[in-house]
């Protein structure tokens, strides 16, 4: 195990005629098991930090948690091998929804780029998000909003690795910014910590992403009852189907003053 977000490592660089030894810096890229109470629940591939975030943020946004008031404890698992330790979080709660449980659960390892590994139907992730309430928001405001979520990413500066997933209030203060390997990960990790605030749910707020909005992403949210999603780079399909069917506000390829309004309305 490593509880260092990112590793130095030697290589070469190889410049046209000219090679340097030079050392690199990488992300640090593990697996981390997520149980409740001594239930496996799932296996993602993780950038190591704010691993107890990221458990109660899985949990919260698969609809196996819903209340903060929920959670008894979240630690590391001290009874695993001395390979694992430090890569298996248990969170103890009452009242858990264990059919959410059952349909989140992965058959294999979540890959980093995709956090819907391992489930075999639509209806297993199609989980059931309240009706948003609708926030007024203005494109001056969003057009803004990558920029100071890219100048907080500083694990991305020291290796080019990591994505991003930022959360703003509806007047577009930063609030908290969160890095991994994996996309969902850095959302997960938002959300949990705001659990952890006993904040929740978080109405009223914006989630930016540093790339793309996927399905699994715009479904986070909604869970988590924020009413807008601002990304980098483009939705998929199914992420504007979801978006308006909830009424969320999803919003993509936010370059500059430009970006595209698939979901909800946006003022200019």
């Amino acid at each position: 195990m490593s509880s260092s977000p990112t590793r130095s490592l030697s290589i070469r660089r190889v410049n046209g005629g000219d090679v340097e030894d030079r050392e690199d810096s990488l992300v640090v890229e593990e697996p981390l098991e997520i149980r409740l109470g001594d239930e496996p629940i799932a296996v993602v591939m993780r950038t190591p930090g704010d691993d107890m975030a990221l458990a109660l943020g899985f949990l919260f946004s698969e609809g196996i948690l819903r209340d903060p008031d929920q959670v008894l404890s979240v630690a590391y698992c001290r009874d695993v091998t001395a390979e694992a330790k430090g890569n298996v979080v248990r969170v103890l709660a009452e009242g858990a929804d264990r059919q959410a449980a059952q349909k989140a659960r992965r058959e294999v390892f979540a890959s980093s780029s995709c956090g819907l590994c391992g489930k075999t139907t639509l209806d297993a992730v199609r989980l059931l998000a309240p009706k948003l309430s609708p926030i007024t928001l203005n494109s001056a405001l969003l057009a803004g909003l990558p920029g100071i979520l890219r100048q907080s990413q500083t694990l991305f500066d020291a290796t080019g690795g990591l994505h991003a997933a930022g959360l703003f209030t509806a007047e577009g203060t930063l609030r908290l910014v969160r890095e991994d390997v994996g996309r969902h990960n850095a959302c997960d990790k938002v959300v949990g910590t705001f659990v952890q605030r006993e904040e929740f749910p978080l109405a009223d707020h914006i989630l930016v992403l540093s790339g793309r909005a996927s399905f699994e992403m715009v479904q986070k949210a909604a869970m988590a009852g924020i009413p807008a999603v601002v990304a980098v780079s483009a939705p998929t399909s199914l992420a504007v189907d979801y978006a308006r069917e909830v009424g969320m506000t999803l919003v993509g390829f936010v370059r500059g003053q430009t970006m595209n309004v698939y979901a909800g309305d946006v003022r200019t």
